[in-house]
C-alpha cells in the first residue's frame, strides 16, 4: 500500500548512496521494516507473533544446519548419531534440544497467530491472499515437522511414520502407490530416512521463500488492526521503526526467555519418552501418538469409527485434511463486511466459547488413548469445528447486527477510557454496513 506521508529513504553517507544506487537493498529494508513503512497506531501485542514466527524459523534453520553436520540418515546409524550429538559433540545437547523444542515454540506462535487472524478478521478482503499464503506456510510447517519427527528413528518416530503414511493407503486406487512412494518401499526403512531427511532440510528454505511472499503481500494493503477500520490519514499511523521494532523487541525477549526455560529446565516436557528407545519394527508401542501440535487433527482422524458409504478410515483421512483445507475458503465462508470480532457480538461468542474450546478438546483427545470417552468427545468437538466454519459463520454474517464502528483508528485510540460511550469522546460513529 502506498502511503504518501511515508518517510522516503535518503542516505546521507556517500558510500550508502552508492550502494543504494547500485543495489537498493538498504532502501528495501527501510521501506519494509523501517521508518518508511507506516503501520496502524493501535496494534497490540497479538501483532508480535508474525515477527516471533520469523525468529522461530531462523532458530530452526540455524540449529538444523548444525545438526545436519553430525546426523546419519541410515537406519543403522540414525539413532546412534542422535545419541552421539547429545553426548559427544560440543554443545550438541543444546542444539538438539533447541531444535526439538524450537519446533514446539514455532507451532505455539503460529497457532496464536492464526487465532488472532481468525478473531480480528485478517482473512477478509483486501488481505485474503495474505491469509492464503499463511495457510500454505502452515501446511509446509506440518510436513516439515512430521518428517523431522521421523529422523531420530526412535520407537515413536518409526511407528508414527508407519501409521501416518499408512493413512494414504485408504485412498481408493492410488492410495497404496502413494504410501509406497512416500516411504520408498513397503515399510519405513533406509529409503524413508533418506528422502525425509532431504525434504526436512529443504522445506524450511521453501517456507522462508513463502514468508517473503507473505510479507510482500502484506505491504500491499498494509497491516490489519484490532478495530478492523482502514487507515484514512497520516494520524492513523506511526512508523514501524522505532515504535514497533521496540514492541517486537520486548515480545522477542519474552519469547526467548520462555524458550530458554524450556531448554534448560524441562527439555523433554513436550516430547515422548518412547522416542529414546531405538526403533523396533517387531515391538509396537502401547499408545502411538504424533507430536502435540498434531493432536487436534489426529483426534479428527480417529473420530470416524463407522463405515458409511466409504470406509471409516477414508472418512477420517478426508476430514483431517479437510479441517485444514477449509481455511483456504474462510474469506468466502464469512462474508460479513465487519472485520474485527470486537464489533461482532455473535461472532465473538461463538469463536471464544465455541471454536476455541472445541480445538482444545480435540487437542486433549488427540493425545489420549483411542478409547471411550475420548472418541465420543472428539466426535462432538469435530462436529462443532466443521459446523462453525461451514454453517455457523455464514448464518452469523446474515443475521448479526454489528456494533457501531469508529470513524477512524485515531478516534478509537484517543477516546479509550471515556465512560460516556465505548469510544470515549468520539461524538460520531458510523453504523456497520
Amino acid at each position: 500500500m502506498s502511503f504518501p506521508w511515508a518517510q522516503q529513504y535518503a542516505p546521507k553517507n556517500s558510500f550508502m548512496r552508492y550502494v543504494d544506487e547500485k543495489l537498493p537493498l538498504p532502501r528495501f529494508v527501510y521501506n519494509a521494516v523501517g521508518a518508511g513503512y507506516p503501520v496502524p497506531r493501535n496494534l497490540n501485542y497479538f501483532w508480535n507473533f508474525g515477527v516471533l514466527a520469523g525468529a522461530a524459523l531462523a532458530i530452526q534453520i540455524v540449529t538444523g544446519i548444525i545438526l545436519a553436520m553430525h546426523y546419519h540418515a541410515d537406519i543403522g546409524g540414525a539413532f546412534d548419531s542422535v545419541e552421539h550429538i547429545m553426548r559427544d559433540v560440543n554443545g550438541g545437547w543444546f542444539f538438539r534440544y533447541a531444535h526439538m523444542n524450537g519446533a514446539s515454540m514455532f507451532f505455539v506462535v503460529i497457532y496464536i497467530h492464526i487465532a488472532r487472524g481468525l478473531y480480528f478478521g485478517s482473512y477478509k478482503p483486501p488481505r485474503e491472499v495474505i491469509w492464503l499464503l499463511g495457510v500454505v506456510i502452515f501446511l509446509l510447517m506440518m510436513a516439515t515437522a512430521f518428517m523431522g519427527y521421523v529422523l531420530p528413528w526412535g520407537q515413536m518416530s518409526f511407528w508414527g511414520a508407519k501409521v501416518i503414511t499408512g493413512l494414504f493407503s485408504a485412498i481408493p486406487l492410488v492410495g497404496p502407490t502413494i504410501q509406497t512412494w512416500l516411504l520408498g518401499g513397503p515399510a519405513p526403512d533406509y529409503n524413508t530416512l533418506n528422502r525425509f531427511f532431504s525434504l526436512h532440510y529443504l522445506l524450511p528454505f521453501v517456507i522462508a521463500g513463502v514468508i517473503i511472499l507473505h510479507v510482500w503481500a502484506l505491504h500491499i494493503p498494509g497491516s490489519s488492526n484490532p478495530t478492523g477500520v482502514d487507515v484514512k490519514s497520516e494520524v492513523d499511523t506511526v512508523p514501524f521503526h522505532p515504535y514497533y521494532t521496540a514492541k517486537d523487541g520486548f515480545g522477542l525477549g519474552i519469547f526467548l526467555l520462555v524458550f530458554a526455560v524450556l531448554i534448560f529446565f524441562s527439555p523433554n516436557l513436550l516430547g515422548h519418552p518412547d522416542n529414546y528407545i531405538a526403533a523396533n519394527p517387531l515391538s509396537t508401542p502401547a499408545h502411538i501418538v504424533p507430536e502435540w501440535y498434531f493432536w487436534p487433527f489426529y483426534a479428527i482422524l480417529r473420530s470416524f469409527t463407522v463405515d458409511f458409504i466409504l470406509p471409516a478410515k477414508l472418512w477420517g483421512v478426508l476430514a483431517m485434511f479437510g479441517s485444514i483445507l477449509l481455511l483456504f475458503f474462510l474469506p468466502w465462508l464469512d462474508p460479513s463486511p465487519v472485520r474485527s470480532g470486537n464489533y461482532r457480538p455473535l461472532f465473538k461468542k461463538f469463536t471464544i466459547f465455541g471454536l476455541l474450546p472445541a480445538v482444545f478438546v480435540l487437542g486433549y483427545c488427540g493425545g489420549a488413548p483411542a478409547q471411550e470417552p475420548y472418541v465420543i468427545i472428539s466426535q462432538f468437538a469435530a462436529a462443532y469445528y466443521f459446523s462453525h466454519f461451514l454453517i455457523i459463520l455464514p448464518i452469523i454474517s446474515m443475521i448479526e447486527r454489528p456494533l457501531p464502528l469508529p470513524n477512524s483508528i485515531t478516534e478509537a485510540v484517543l477516546s479509550k477510557g471515556n465512560e460516556t460511550n465505548s469510544f470515549g469522546s468520539a461524538p460520531k460513529l458510523q453504523p456497520a454496513e
